[in-house]
């Protein structure tokens, strides 16, 4: 059998890569915490579940409209007038199979080969290789950590050329939590006024996770709304991971294009999982807000106690669930068995040696980092902190 040569182009992602070794080394009775993936430990509320479970009695289980059922793009609508003070119509809104098919669809719909794509790095993961699949050149803009992660407005007009079509980053971000202020936006914006060929994918899916106070959107400018996609969705604020939703907010003529481009690939999304959606954005935000409190105090005991830990060098997360240490001072290193080349290095060393998965940096284009994810228990992380220092320490 002769495989499709676009499947050379891309690569498992690495968060998946690491969640597969870290079961595979449960399977043969090794004690191992998970850092890798990022995905809620709490339960999705029950009134969601309820709402699932009405759905079924009502008889909500027959094929959807492509572009998700009326109630939830209305209630989308809802959400981004009464959280973001932004009017859509549900014209403007696709719902799709988890804000990943989102992106894909606007990629897909705006990159012929040849275009360029800006993506600040660090960036997560699937936006290089959506843009790979669709024959476009990802056009990577390093943000260190000397600027939270962020990207000036000097530095992104100097990657623009003739050939740029899209723009692509997370607020809050993935890997670094790193959250943009408004003012920051604004500056970007005024870039982005000057080049009228350009479209900005803005990938909000961590909203709700947000340390630093109100969310803002680049969306709300409207000099440059009419070329904003926004990408939200359910599995973080919602812990809602497994239901596979997501959706866009953009112009009719993309969404119109988006929702064509949907039709060829999976059609409608999961019925049941729309009737909860609505009970997600329209009722109680209480068990999402209580979620984001107890990842604020996970937070501040993970930066706190890698800061502690000799050579780390990191960033105090605004947003996300995320820690994205340096640990490019270990390069080099060696516990007497293993030498620290790389960041790839040093996850798989704390992998093997430390009994923790975490994510090479490198996946997200910042080669000097790794990726810890506090998605998981207090009890858990106290350990794993523990287990990272010693592990660390032994590296001389």
């Amino acid at each position: 059998m002769q495989l499709a040569q676009r499947l050379d182009r891309i690569s498992e992602p690495q968060t998946i890569k690491m969640a597969k070794l870290s079961r595979e080394l449960k399977a043969q009775g090794i004690d191992i915490i998970d850092l890798s993936l990022g995905e809620p430990d709490f339960r999705t509320p029950q009134h969601i579940c309820d709402a699932a479970a009405q759905a079924m009695v009502d008889g909500y289980t027959k094929y959807t409209p492509v572009a998700g059922v009326p109630e939830l793009r209305q209630a989308v609508c809802t959400k981004l007038k009464r959280d973001n003070g932004l009017d859509y119509l549900p014209e403007h809104i696709v719902v799709s199979t988890g804000a990943k098919q989102s992106l894909a669809n606007a990629v897909l719909c705006l990159i012929n080969p040849g275009d360029e794509a800006i993506i600040p790095t660090p960036y997560w993961v699937t936006y290089a290789a959506l843009v790979t699949l669709s024959e476009g050149k990802p056009v990577f803009v390093p943000c260190g950590i000397e600027t939270d992660f962020k990207i000036c407005p000097d530095t992104l007009e100097a990657a623009i050329t003739d050939k740029t079509r899209l723009f692509m980053f997370s607020s809050p971000c993935n890997p670094t939590g790193t959250v943009y202020t408004r003012d920051e936006l604004a500056a970007l914006a005024a870039v982005f006024e000057r080049y009228p060929h350009i479209t900005i994918i803005s990938d909000e899916i961590y909203e709700y996770i947000n340390y630093s106070g109100k969310h803002e959107s680049i969306a709300q400018f409207d000099s440059i709304k009419d070329r904003v996609v926004l990408v939200n969705g359910f599995s973080k604020g919602f812990a809602m991971t497994g239901w596979r939703l997501g959706y866009i907010a953009a112009n009719k003529e993309l969404a119109v294009a988006c929702e064509k481009l949907q039709a060829q690939f999976t059609s409608g999304t999961n019925s049941i999982a729309q009737r909860a959606a609505i009970a997600a954005l329209l009722g109680d935000l209480t068990p999402s807000m209580d979620m984001v409190r107890a990842f604020a105090e996970r937070k501040e005991y993970v930066i706190k106690n890698l800061a502690r830990i000799e050579g780390i060098k990191i960033n105090n997360p605004a947003g996300a669930f995320y820690a994205f240490p340096d640990v490019s001072s270990f390069f080099g290193k060696t516990d007497g068995e293993t030498v620290m080349n790389t960041a790839e290095d040093v996850a798989m060393y704390l992998l093997h040696k430390g009994h923790v998965t975490v994510v090479d940096g490198a996946a997200f284009g910042s080669p000097n980092n790794i990726r810890i994810s506090f998605a998981t228990s207090m009890d858990n992380l106290i350990e794993a902190i523990k287990r990272i220092q010693y592990a660390l320490d032994k590296l001389k």
